[in-house]
């Protein structure tokens, strides 16, 4: 079970958190697991494995402001440096940034 002594484990900032969701701790729980269930965690490694970027992009954006939204940093800023690369469309090994992002993401879920 998630509780704010995991999140900072996690190295994520639950103070950060809990502010941007009006210091209800019921709802900050509940938005993290929201977050964290969003289908497009599953769908943007199989995107990028197609080789579908701009769809990727798309999906790694809608991400970003999800997870930013909640200050889950530690998957938000490798989320945004991806988005950016997307962007950009620069060449990049994007199935090596993801991975960790989405081994972060189930072990978060997990404990959920």
């Amino acid at each position: 079970m998630l509780t704010m002594e995991k999140l900072t484990e996690f190295g994520i900032d639950p103070a950060e958190g809990l502010k941007r969701c009006m210091n209800k701790e019921e709802f900050f729980f509940k938005m993290i697991k929201m977050s964290l269930s969003n289908a497009y965690f599953d769908s943007l490694g199989g995107l990028i494995e197609a080789g579908d970027l701009d769809e990727a992009f798309e999906q790694a954006h809608a991400l970003k402001g999800v997870l930013g939204n909640i200050a889950i940093a530690p998957l938000y800023e490798p989320m945004a440096a991806m988005t950016e690369l997307l962007r950009a469309k620069k060449e990049a090994d994007y199935a090596a940034l993801y991975r960790p992002i989405k081994e972060l993401r189930d072990r978060l879920l997990a404990e959920a």
